[in-house]
């Protein structure tokens, strides 16, 4: 059986199935698919000021449909997580592409505003599936290399979010919407390759059966543990409700404080998304040599002047200081990420499907409140109010320190 799994291994992970740490090819693998799904995913985000003027929308309808899709995605990643610690599921990449490829389908025809909430659920959906089991597939090949893997496999999600306006701007504002079918055959490569990395976990499962054996309990007792977690997800509200304000309307406050056309928002989106990518793989190498709780506190609470200065500035320093806010905060997300699996060893599926699922809720509760804010008073006030919420990394401070083993 594990000799029949390995012949039929493609060549990009037949060399990695040979030892648990010699996996690049697939975090190459994990990292291309993860920069396709989040691509299919930014399309979404990228198609607002297209959807808004097609169908009338307003900032709340536009903050709905980012909630349907962030719900979708996180209300079901830790259930699938919890489930696939306890069973694994071969094939689950794969088929979580196709619900976004069908997704993007629908999103390509919908004729009313109730089927774009329903492209986003599908897509969503998609999202729940890939990413704890993504995540576990990154830690398997990491070879020891925790953080680097996770941000390798993170970067590629960074660089798919940022090439979803650039994708936007060069396809889709001047074909219009039924061009979104056109990125159908991106989404099919990605399920080409992940099928091919799912032949690797499964040959790398019955080749190392004890680096999937659940690790021994944590070493902090459990009031600790609860009280960690707790002030990790309180730094993930902050980072996510603040990315999501910043993210969801960047495009309309460039457009409506500076007179910069649709195209040009969404390249100047591009720029802060590729800004985020290229912080996310520079915080895995630094969380491997510093540990994550530096990084944590460095990558929060070390933008808190750029976001509170951002809203009064003119459109060069508005430019400048998103992308500094994209460097520094993005490394933020892979810290928390290991620092959450080394605090509840053995639990990599449940513990990645929380903290992504919770990513994706706070992303979609932050767009919907913020856009009916939005409709009552103005993006640019909408900027200054979550200006505050990186302030709240200073509770790094009382997290424990947890030993690798």
């Amino acid at each position: 059986m594990s000799s029949a799994a390995t012949a039929s291994t493609p060549p990009l992970t037949a060399a990695a199935s040979a030892h648990p740490g010699a996996a690049m090819g697939v975090l190459a693998a994990i990292s291309t698919s993860h920069m396709i799904n989040d691509m299919m995913q930014s399309l979404i985000l990228a198609l607002y000021p297209i959807l808004k003027g097609g169908f009338s929308l307003s900032f709340s309808q536009i903050g709905f449909i980012t909630l349907t899709y962030q719900l979708t995605a996180s209300l079901f990643q830790p259930l699938i997580g919890l489930y696939t610690d306890r069973r694994p599921v071969a094939y689950a990449l794969p088929v979580g592409m196709t619900f976004t490829l069908c997704g993007l389908l629908l999103l390509a025809y919908a004729p009313t505003y109730s089927l774009l909430l329903v492209a986003s659920g599908l897509i969503g959906t998609g999202s729940s599936i890939f990413h704890p089991e993504s995540s576990r597939v990154a830690r398997a090949a990491s070879g020891g290399r925790y953080g680097f893997a996770q941000s390798f496999f993170q970067v590629g999600g960074n660089t798919g979010s940022a090439l979803g306006p650039l994708a936007a701007a060069a396809v889709i504002a001047p074909f219009g919407q039924h061009s979104v079918a056109w990125f159908c055959g991106v989404a099919l490569v990605g399920i080409t390759l992940l099928t091919g990395v799912s032949r690797w976990h499964v040959a790398h499962r019955i080749a190392f059966p004890h680096a999937v054996r659940p690790a021994a309990a944590s070493a902090l007792p459990a009031r600790t543990v609860a009280m960690a977690i707790g002030i990790l997800l309180l730094l993930i509200f902050s980072k996510f409700f603040y990315v999501a304000g910043l993210s969801s309307f960047y495009t309309f406050y460039l457009i409506d404080k500076f007179g910069v056309s649709v195209q040009a928002s969404q390249y100047l989106l591009f720029v802060f998304l590729l800004a985020s990518a290229i912080g996310t793989l520079l915080g895995g190498v630094l969380v491997d040599r510093l540990g994550q709780k530096p990084v944590i506190w460095a990558s929060i609470l070390g933008i808190a002047p750029f976001a509170l200065m951002l809203p009064y500035v003119n459109l060069f320093w508005t430019v400048t200081f998103t992308v500094l806010i994209g460097l520094i905060l993005s490394s933020a997300f892979s810290a928390i990420l290991v620092y959450a699996q080394e605090l509840i060893p053995g639990k990599v599926g449940m513990v990645s499907g929380l903290f992504f699922g919770l990513a994706f809720g706070m992303g979609g509760l932050g767009a919907a409140l913020l856009g009916v804010l939005a409709d009552h008073t103005s993006i640019e006030f909408v900027y200054r109010v979550i200006a505050f919420l990186p302030l709240l990394g200073m509770v790094t401070a009382f997290l424990p320190k947890v030993r690798r083993k």
